[in-house]
């Protein structure tokens, strides 16, 4: 998108906006959500007769309304409705909205320069600056509204700028995927995801952790033994095997080799599920391309939520510690449902269906299941419980969670696939990172469930 009069104004009004974020230090949460929703109420009515339709896109104008500068004081609305007992985290949203996501666009735009591998459309240049200004914003407002008297539990500065750095690169990776979703929804709603995850977490219970470095160490070396091997065998290209070493090193590092062993499982579950009835399945048209060697798109779709769970359970207090490396099992078994569902149901489903509608489908349609497909996810997901029970991460109970929210978690991605995908909302691989993400928070549910069960009986 080219940075014309229009799209410049439009930017430049996105970032301003900002300084209102400055008044979550004196207001209370319900004064900054009325005032979020009179600016959604002027954006809508006022702002297109004083000019504003000036600031619309090709896309608005045809559909008769500007989706972004809509979506913009609602996702403002909604960071102060949810984070309304811990105002300084609305603060960082925004900034985060407002300042990373506007100085991406601005700089992108204006500079140019390399592509991103996995995203043509976005450079270099506009991530960064998205990390910079991001950071940079996030920080500032977090530590000015934390001021107020209102929010005393706020962390501190260092702890705060950490935070913004590492919320910052993470809605940074998000922005700069490949969707037609516009950055006002997916940028808050990650922030609302990932932040109070960020804000729980301890830096120093893993760096301060002695065993931590013989942990990275060891990780880069059984992963590096994994991946030249599967390279060698075509299971994997190039830069699948580098991205697998990467992201098994830092489940490695958060989790030790039990955790690892999950990870393992699944490559071996998922590799074993692509080479089942291959020949039949190309026959189709429908095999995995490459011979079914997966590359760094399938590694980091697959592997990024897992990884970024691992990392995270390091740093959790004991309690919480416990319930992420659950969430990390239950996305790796969403993965491994996902891909063991899909492989089978394509080489040996009689019944392919819409699971949204039942219409009968050809193999290989997205979003269709069958039933020897769904088995054969159930097995995969089960699997990978049963791994984690004889590593020691967690008990048969919990195995069992995991291998349920495993299933559920493929089976909600067939859900999304017969929406998102042929409405260009994300492709298969951002479909993918996005059901381990719901295994994950499917397996937190239950847990939340079964545990509040015993004081609602009594």
């Amino acid at each position: 998108m080219s940075l014309g009069r229009g799209e410049l104004a439009r930017r430049v009004v996105h970032v301003g906006c900002v300084a209102f974020a400055l008044l979550l230090r004196v207001l209370t949460w319900w004064q900054a959500a009325l005032l979020a929703l009179v600016a959604f109420l002027f954006n809508w009515q006022v702002l297109p007769r004083i000019g504003g339709r000036g600031m619309w896109r090709g896309a608005d104008v045809a559909r008769g309304y500007p989706v972004g500068i809509l979506a913009y004081p609602l996702s403002v609305l909604a960071l102060v409705l949810l984070f309304h007992d811990r105002l300084w985290m609305a603060a960082a949203g925004w900034g985060i909205l407002a300042v990373g996501d506007g100085m991406a666009s601005l700089v992108g735009q204006a500079s140019g320069g390399p592509r991103l591998p996995w995203n043509g459309r976005k450079g270099w240049a506009g991530s960064a600056a998205f990390v910079a200004f991001g950071t940079a914003a996030a920080a500032f407002l977090a530590a000015w509204a934390a001021r107020s008297p209102l929010d005393p539990a706020a962390p501190h500065w260092p702890r705060t700028a950490g935070t913004a750095l590492a919320l910052a690169l993470v809605c940074a990776l998000v922005e700069s995927l490949p969707t037609t979703l516009d950055d006002n929804v997916t940028v808050p709603l990650t922030v609302a995801l990932v932040l109070p995850l960020l804000a729980s977490a301890e830096p120093e219970l893993l760096l301060g952790d002695p065993l931590f470095v013989r942990r990275v160490a060891m990780g880069l070396l059984v992963n590096a033994a994994i991946a030249l091997p599967a390279f060698l065998a075509r299971s994997v290209d190039a830069r699948g095997a580098l991205s697998a070493v990467v992201i098994g090193t830092a489940i490695t590092a958060g989790l030790g080799l039990p955790g690892l062993a999950l990870m393992i499982a699944f490559f071996v579950l998922g590799t074993a599920a692509t080479k089942l009835g291959y020949r039949k399945k190309a026959a189709r048209g429908i095999a995995q391309e490459k011979g079914g060697a997966r590359g760094f798109e399938h590694a980091w779709a697959n592997g990024f939520v897992p990884a970024f769970l691992a990392v995270l359970a390091a740093m959790a207090p004991p309690g919480l510690r416990d319930l992420l490396a659950l969430a990390y099992a239950a996305a790796v078994a969403t993965a491994a449902a996902d891909t063991c569902s899909s492989e089978v149901g394509k080489a040996y489903g009689r019944r392919t269906f819409l699971i949204t509608s039942l219409r009968p489908v050809a193999p290989g349609t997205e979003g269709a299941v069958s039933f020897e497909g769904t088995l054969g996810g159930l097995v995969a997901a089960l699997a990978v419980g049963a791994v984690g029970v004889a590593s020691g991460l967690f008990g048969w109970p919990e195995a069992l969670v995991v291998g349920v929210a495993g299933l559920l978690g493929s089976l909600a991605e067939s859900v999304l696939g017969t929406v998102a995908e042929r409405r260009g909302f994300m492709g298969n691989h951002l479909l993918n990172a996005a059901n381990t993400a719901i295994g994950a928070g499917i397996a937190v549910l239950i847990v939340r469930v079964l545990s509040a069960m015993p004081a609602n009986a009594g």
